[in-house]
């Protein structure tokens, strides 16, 4: 399927990966693992093809599907179910039948029987292809993965990030390759989505690479993992279960301590006995024979794991602002024919909490957008209180301008700061060195939303509109920024799937989408969060 040859991945001047050499066989279900930034979705590119490696050879078997964090389509205006089917090669041949069956009815003579003898051609290649099957099965995947028939007849561009991602998975899994690289795949699904997606990836007989920080879908699915250690940049390979290696790992770590305690303490009493004898001429020789042994014995241990450093994240205090600093007033949204929401009223009090529910495709992130002024309702009008400071942290990543580095993401989003203060604050989220100068399109999905999390920081903001802001985060980072929802003095309006998020937020209110409904918050509605 994959074979991968003392592989080598660099990022300027930073290893990410020394001489990996690993296959990728059918019935491997692999979980990479490894801090954000340490190199995975680096890897999972380059095994795809979409980058080379410094070092090293990749060999491809057949096609390979691969989900990045941040799908992109060219053609926007393709509709969704024939992106889906575009996989097989299907979308063209249906496109000319739906065209064939128009011309079919039309009352020219000459057209109406050019389309009669166009269309058993066009049927029969359907046929072929896999035909209705096929089809039933585009429709089977997409349905479980929270698609329906309202969704699939937009084209992509009026779809929200999610739903394109979600296309994109569907398409991917509807191809039929015989390897599989995934990229955080249950980012944007519900629960009974990601269930569906367990059994599924746990049934496939194709290699699979799958990164994910779902503790629940790496156990369910995985019978291999690879751990990328971003402080050695070596990829660990370990032939068993998602739970049998977090068994092992806690004993390998174990025996290099115990190991690294007995050779310090051996070699201690060797340096002791040396320096005794380095007075004496006469055993000068053996003093120093004793000083080498003891050297040998420390360099041939196994380094100790290295713990791996989080961001350390706090919300900035937030600007002095006005009883209700932002407001919306019957606010609503449609995508040509598809209505969206409508009706929506919203009051923000300052240092208010709210979370927003829905269905997937419901608006939840089009009324964020349209709270943060990124885009503008149908109806309706928002309105900014006195001294209202809005930070919108976007799921997609938009408010970052993938074409600077790190540091001028962050000089845009403070011009106010100096540099050194920029780079101390990018310092506490890791972007440190040569780290800070390194385009944004290269970043992981993890580092990314430090990075969009870091211009939060220096905002002042005191209504932090906030969509999605675990996806993508390792445990520990996500642990930060719960901590730091729990603490924030100001005003959050948050879309989440994550019921953690909610609970560190504790809301007092909620707003039901598309309806528009708002209620205070109460612990029935916790049951929807993952489902929403």
């Amino acid at each position: 399927m994959i074979n991968a040859q003392g592989v080598e991945l660099r990022i300027g001047a930073r290893v990410l990966l020394e001489s990996a050499t690993f296959r990728i066989a059918p019935g491997d279900r692999i979980g990479l693992v490894g801090r954000n930034g340490a190199g995975k979705t680096t890897l999972t590119k380059t095994l795809a093809g979409e980058t080379l490696p410094s070092a090293g050879k990749i060999v491809r078997g057949n096609e390979i599907g691969y989900l990045p964090q941040d799908p992109r389509t060219g053609d926007l205006e393709v509709v969704a179910m024939d992106r889906v089917l575009s996989a097989r090669g299907l979308d063209e041949i249906v496109r000319n039948m739906r065209e064939t069956e128009g011309a079919m009815a039309s009352a020219d003579v000459a057209t109406h029987e050019a389309a009669m003898e166009r269309y058993p051609k066009l049927e029969a290649r359907f046929v072929a292809a896999g035909g209705y099957s096929a089809e039933s099965e585009a429709e089977t995947i997409t349905s479980n993965l929270g698609l329906d028939d309202r969704i699939l007849a937009q084209t992509l561009g009026t779809l929200s990030g999610g739903q394109r991602r979600r296309i994109e998975l569907a398409r991917i899994l509807f191809s039929g390759v015989d390897t599989l690289l995934l990229d955080e795949p249950t980012n944007h699904l519900d629960a009974d989505s990601i269930v569906w997606l367990r059994e599924y990836l746990r049934n496939y007989s194709g290699g699979l690479i799958i990164i994910s920080h779902d503790n629940d879908l790496l156990r369910a699915v995985v019978n291999k993992v690879f751990h990328l250690d971003a402080n050695r940049g070596e990829l660990d390979q370990y032939n068993m279960g998602w739970d049998k290696y977090l068994e092992q790992r806690e004993t390998d770590e174990r025996r290099r301590r115990r190991e690294r305690q007995n050779a310090e303490k051996k070699a201690s009493t060797l340096l002791a006995q040396a320096e005794k004898m380095r007075a004496k001429a006469t055993k000068a020789v053996a003093a120093q024979n004793m000083i080498k042994r003891a050297e040998r014995m420390m360099s041939g241990l196994e380094g100790e794991r290295v713990s791996d450093k989080v961001a350390h994240l706090r919300f900035p205090k937030p600007s002095p602002c006005g009883k209700t600093p932002l407001t919306a007033t019957g606010l609503s949204k449609a995508y040509g024919s598809q209505e969206v929401f409508t009706g929506v009223d919203l009051a923000i009090d300052r240092g208010s909490r709210v979370v927003i529910l829905g269905f997937n495709g419901a608006g939840k992130t089009t009324l964020l957008r349209i709270l943060g002024g990124v885009d503008q309702p149908d109806t309706g009008q928002v309105h900014p209180g006195h001294g209202l400071k809005i930070g919108y942290y976007a799921q997609e990543h938009e408010t970052l301008d993938m074409n600077l580095t790190v540091l001028e993401n962050m000089k845009h989003s403070a011009p106010e700061l100096g540099e050194t203060e920029v780079r101390k604050v990018l310092g506490s989220f890791l972007f440190s060195g040569d780290d800070a100068e390194k385009p944004t399109r290269v970043l992981s999905g993890g580092e990314k939303t430090r990075l969009a999390l870091a211009t939060l920081v220096v905002s002042s903001a005191n209504v932090l509109l906030l969509d999605e802001p675990t996806n993508n985060l390792d445990p520990a980072s996500r642990a930060e920024i719960l901590g730091a929802l729990s603490t924030y003095e100001g005003a959050v309006v948050m879309v989440t799937h994550d019921d953690g998020a909610v609970a560190a937020l504790a809301p007092e209110r909620v707003l039901l989408l598309p309806d528009g409904d708002e209620d205070l918050w109460n612990d029935s509605y916790a049951e929807l969060v993952s489902l929403a």
